[in-house]
């Protein structure tokens, strides 16, 4: 096995037990929403520090169910890194034509070279 397979299954293990480590240790257990987000923990802190509090914006759609936003989290996250992916794939492709061109002579002529 080389190198960088041993690296990749150890980083894909890693990414496991991350996942599973708070489900088998039985983390939240107890609470009514176990693995809720940032923003609701915050509404929940805001709520009870000041309970008169109101929002300065509403949002623009309220999906229906958590299930439902957390799809369209999921897709957001996957269209970005889709996004992200295919502008450092275009950059990687660009470095290395360049490469492969200087490297077989057939580089762009020099604009100050006159004929």
């Amino acid at each position: 096995m080389s190198r960088n397979a041993k690296i990749n299954t150890l980083l894909l293990l890693l990414v496991a037990a991350l996942a599973v480590l708070p489900l088998a240790l039985g983390l939240g257990e107890g609470k009514e929403e176990p693995f809720t987000g940032a923003d609701a923990q915050a509404e929940a802190a805001i709520t009870e520090l000041k309970p008169d509090y109101e929002p300065w914006f509403s949002p623009l759609y309220e999906p229906p169910s958590g299930e439902i936003e957390s799809a369209l989290f999921a897709l957001q996250a996957a269209l970005g890194a889709g996004v992200l992916a295919y502008y450092f794939g275009v950059r990687k492709g660009r470095r290395q034509g360049a490469a492969a061109a200087a490297a077989t002579g057939a580089a762009a002529p020099d604009a100050s070279v006159q004929s």
